[in-house]
């Protein structure tokens, strides 16, 4: 993908797709989140031994994300299932926010990504990342590091609670630009050329 996306890139960004308009890369991922707890490190001091209490509910939520790792900004929403009309919501969000910019979103090829029904906005175009390759996409580590500080060793009662610390650790992230920037502005990423050619 690093070696390919110049090429796409060249593509996709022609005079008259893009115009005057400045260009906005993002990455976009969905993500399970819920009642099923999974046991985590953590550090307790000498001699004590932590419990973890753990939680087998089969309840989740659908956190939808897009990060713009030169900016450092994160957009997200939050659905009850990942799929066509989520998506499509999603797409009509990030088109509605950035009226005025050319949006290249690179995403994995999830069906509803995919799909017939899908209607990508004028201002947005979607490239695929290469199949497998989840390493490629920065988002992942965004969902690391939301799973590390706002779900580890902990357990909801109830899907409510979960929604809750989910908008709260999504919240807590977009608006740290420096620390999405250091998780997400890859090297390969920030010398990306984004003029249309």
């Amino acid at each position: 993908m690093e070696k390919k996306l110049p090429e796409t890139l060249a593509e996709v960004l022609t005079p008259e797709a893009v115009g005057a308009r400045p260009v906005r890369v993002l990455f976009q991922d969905e993500a399970r989140f819920g009642r099923m707890a999974k046991a985590r490190r953590c550090w307790a001091p000498a001699p004590l031994r932590p419990k973890v209490t753990l939680a087998l509910v089969r309840e989740f939520l659908y956190a939808y994300a897009a990060v713009s790792p030169l900016q450092g900004d994160l957009d997200w929403t939050i659905g009850p299932k990942m799929n066509t009309q989520h998506m499509q919501h999603f797409l009509d969000r990030l088109s509605g926010r950035y009226p005025e910019e050319f949006l290249v979103m690179i995403l994995d090829g999830a069906s509803s990504h995919r799909s017939k029904d899908l209607h990508v906005p004028a201002n947005v175009r979607l490239i695929p990342l290469p199949p497998y390759a989840p390493e490629l996409n920065p988002v992942e580590h965004l969902w690391d590091e939301l799973r590390e500080k706002e779900f580890a060793n902990r357990v909801f009662d109830s899907l409510a609670a979960v929604q809750s610390q989910l908008e709260a650790g999504l919240a807590k992230m977009q608006a740290d630009h420096p620390a999405i920037r250091s998780l997400t502005a890859w090297p390969w990423i920030s010398n990306l050329n984004l003029s249309a050619t």
